[in-house]
């Protein structure tokens, strides 16, 4: 019995860390995917494409918050290699996500300008 609750529990921490991966990923693309469109003058699909990679990057802010606040309340997560990428992975999109947003506005001044 506490074999099968352990296995229960590492899958579901398996499945939130994978969660973290792909939405991490999946909003490091959006915010590529921004900066392609804002180069090439198309702001409003720039614009859906950082607000997309805000959406995935608060699907991985909600996992991330339920992991700690089951932390806080006694339920300790297993620090594994397999974590830590997933928390790299959201940090790298977090600050490509910024990074995008400053591109964006800068192609859009730069397109204003030459109007």
């Amino acid at each position: 019995m506490a074999e099968e609750k352990q296995a229960t529990e590492t899958d579901a921490s398996l499945e939130t860390i994978m969660g973290l991966i792909v939405n991490g990923g999946n909003a490091k693309s959006s915010a590529f995917e921004a900066i392609r469109a804002a180069k090439e003058g198309d702001f409003d699909k720039a614009e859906a494409k950082l607000k997309e990679a805000d959406n995935f990057l608060t699907e991985a802010h909600n996992a991330q918050t339920s992991m700690l606040t089951d932390e806080a309340g006694g339920q300790h997560t297993h620090v594994s290699l397999l974590l830590v990428h997933s928390q790299d992975h959201i940090m790298n999109a977090i600050t490509f996500r910024d990074l995008a947003g400053e591109l964006v506005d800068l192609y859009r001044r730069l397109d204003a300008e030459n109007k």
